[in-house]
């Protein structure tokens, strides 16, 4: 039972490397780390919510080529994604940008925070004793209710 857990663990771990193909690694690994990395933070335009390194659509693998192929041409990191985002916009970021048509998306979870402090803070105590015990009227209703 113990190795069938771990063969299934293995299995699980290792399932997002499957989705780049031998055929697209580049033999420098320096330059093969620089492009495992940008395509972890690119979101699959198919899938949505996984990166291209993890999506085995066939949009990811073209965006993962595309970046093997300008960093054999020497380009620097930010000119590919500057290039990515040119093309494709800045929803193909898995993090976008923080520029005014990002501040919303960025500030509205802080403000959303910041007026449920001002409302607790402005709250009025509860007057009177919760504690208070039933009047006598009270008491004779409930016991009516009960029988």
């Amino acid at each position: 039972m113990k190795r069938l857990v771990v063969i299934l663990l293995v299995l699980l771990w290792a399932a997002p490397a499957l989705a780049v193909q031998p055929d697209e690694v580049m033999k420098d690994p320096a330059l093969e780390a620089r492009a495992r990395a940008m395509s972890e933070q690119l979101r699959c335009l198919v899938c949505q919510n996984q990166s291209i390194d993890d999506s085995e659509a066939p949009l990811a693998r073209d965006l993962r080529l595309l970046i093997r192929e300008h960093l054999a041409k020497g380009e620097s990191d930010q000119q590919i994604m500057d290039y990515i985002v040119a093309r494709y916009g800045d929803y193909v970021l898995l993090r976008p940008r923080f520029d005014a048509g990002t501040a919303v998306l960025w500030l509205s979870p802080f403000a959303v925070l910041l007026l449920g402090i001002l409302k607790l803070a402005r709250r009025k105590p509860v007057s009177g004793d919760p504690e208070k015990p039933l009047s006598d009227e009270e008491k004779a209703a409930v016991l009516r209710a009960l029988e």
